[in-house]
């Protein structure tokens, strides 16, 4: 009898709390602002990135200038999908420009030169076009046109 009454008297406890409005659900983060990519679970490389093969293929193929002088060397992570085109951010970047990045193994990139702090970055379509993996850490040097 004992139990019961106990029981009893935990459950009307539970009815007796005010009642308040559920929290509101809060939007997933699947809704992009218009022109960038969705990044998600299950979401491609290839998906994300909007430079054509084309695009990639000429980066590549783009000869040094004359006159090209070397920043210096970087190790440098994927950059944020959502920027896209071919470009390295990097504290070795002062100005704005043209240059482009060269491998260890000697392939090398045309690229934006965007001037950044703290790591050096690059961008998800220079990373496919010189063949890098997505999670390495490649050690590249910097040429400015």
């Amino acid at each position: 009898m004992i139990f019961l009454s106990a029981v009893l008297g935990l459950a009307g406890c539970a009815m007796m709390q005010p009642k308040t409005a559920p929290a509101p659900e809060v939007e997933a983060a699947s809704a992009a602002p218009m022109g960038r990519p969705v990044i998600g679970a299950g979401t491609s490389a290839a998906a994300l990135d909007t430079t054509s093969a084309a695009e990639r293929a000429a980066a590549v193929a783009a000869k040094p200038a004359g006159g090209e002088r070397a920043l210096g060397t970087a190790v440098v992570a994927l950059g944020s999908p959502a920027e896209q085109g071919l470009w390295v951010k990097s504290p070795l970047v002062t100005v704005k420009g043209k240059g482009r990045v060269v491998t260890a193994g000697g392939a090398s990139v045309a690229v934006d030169l965007l001037p950044g702090s703290g790591a050096a970055s690059l961008s998800l379509a220079a990373f496919r076009a010189l063949g890098l993996g997505l999670t390495d850490l490649p050690e590249v040097t910097i040429y400015a046109e």
